[in-house]
């Protein structure tokens, strides 16, 4: 159902942005939500399963559409809409670094394609779940507080003061299912269920 030739071109990309990232990244820049769906849907493609390819679109697609939104809006207007994509008008950072980044774009376009070919499996939701209920608390353990990778100490680019930081952590693993895997999930559901 899914062509040689994706499924091909999608892993060469992926092998390529891997290979630069593990050079120019710390390894807890892997687990990062987009990564992990970077990652994964290779397996969802090769395997053709629904499962995946609806957990990984599950994951994504609502952090990928405020991605894709902050970028297009910088990028057409010269206005800084959010922080999410300021790494990519970053000078300092090579060209080619900033380009693989674009996989941001074109990630949540295969993932709904993929979904409307193989279907969407409403289970997805609850995978997805337990998978961010292994990645938060690692992230939280593994990674610099200055890369706040998924979020975990604050909104944003500079941890929070607001509360403990393990009562945050806690909010957010109820967070990440309920006002993004959820929504995402009916969505899908209706759309392709």
């Amino acid at each position: 159902m899914i062509p040689l030739w994706i499924k091909l071109a999608y892993t060469l990309f992926v092998a390529i942005t891997v290979a630069v990232y593990a050079t120019k990244y710390s390894r807890g820049n892997f687990l990062w939500f987009s990564d992990i769906a970077l990652l994964g849907t290779v397996a969802a493609l090769w395997f053709e399963s629904p499962f995946l390819a609806s957990m990984m679109a599950v994951g994504v697609l609502l952090p990928e559409l405020l991605w894709n939104i902050s970028f297009f809006g910088q990028l057409l207007t010269g206005k800084h809409v959010s922080g999410l994509t300021d790494y990519m008008f970053d000078a300092r950072r090579p060209l080619y670094l900033r380009a693989l980044s674009l996989f941001h774009v074109f990630l949540p376009v295969l993932l709904i394609w993929m979904i409307a070919r193989l279907g969407y499996e409403p289970g997805a939701w609850i995978a997805q779940t337990a998978l961010a209920w292994v990645v938060l608390p690692l992230c939280y353990w593994l990674t610099d507080p200055a890369l706040n990778v998924n979020w975990v100490f604050g909104p944003g680019n500079k941890p929070q003061k607001r509360m403990a930081p393990l009562a945050y952590l806690g909010l957010l693993m109820v967070g990440f299912p309920v006002l993004i895997y959820l929504p995402t999930h009916l969505l899908l559901r209706s759309l392709f269920g």
